[in-house]
């Protein structure tokens, strides 16, 4: 039986600020070609790699053996997915691509009154190039086009609270080790 495909990519295009755009668009040039494409099945060893990136400093810290750890980021991985499958069901789910090759994932829940980021990750080797900020830009050119607020919740000691605060987010509340950050066109 042939195998099925994978859905193509939706290429990002590029357009200046007043012209409409779609909820796949970004406002910025970057040197790589950035394009999203749905995440399937045979990306979930890809998708643990990502989250595990995301854990590294900390299992770090542990005396664990590599089995352990690796047992406790499987644990938590499927934690999340379940978490985000239950919270945002008709969430969009990408596979970030540079360069048609995968560097990333982005989560994003569109509500009614809010563009929920559930989660947007770039691997460590492609982070810093502006592939996160061209993202989260697109994101806040789809809020102004549809009157809606971008949020995001990020761990209080996270490095990307300092992108989110200089794309203009602010800190709405602190729940435990989390901020909510929120962005708004009128910025309140």
């Amino acid at each position: 039986m042939p195998r099925p495909r994978a859905p193509a990519a939706r290429s990002i295009s590029f357009r200046s600020p007043k012209q409409v755009v779609s909820n796949t668009d970004v406002a910025l040039p970057l040197k790589l070609p950035i394009q999203l494409r749905a995440a399937q099945p045979e990306d979930q060893s890809f998708l643990l790699q990502v989250y595990s990136s995301t854990r590294a400093e900390e299992l770090a810290l542990v005396s664990w053996t590599e089995e352990q750890r690796e047992a406790f980021v499987e644990m938590q991985f499927a934690a999340q997915q379940n978490h985000y499958a239950s919270e945002f069901p008709q969430a969009t789910h990408d596979i970030i691509l540079a360069n048609e090759q995968p560097v990333g994932r982005i989560y994003v829940a569109r509500l009614n009154e809010e563009i929920r980021i559930a989660d947007i990750t770039i691997i460590p080797e492609h982070r810093n190039q502006g592939i996160g900020t061209s993202l989260i830009k697109g994101l806040l050119d789809e809020a102004v086009l549809t009157g809606k607020v971008v949020s995001v919740y990020v761990e209080t000691f996270n490095r990307s609270v300092r992108l989110f605060l200089r794309l203009g987010f602010a800190i709405g509340e602190q729940n435990g080790i989390n901020f909510l950050l929120r962005w708004s066109a009128n910025g309140s």
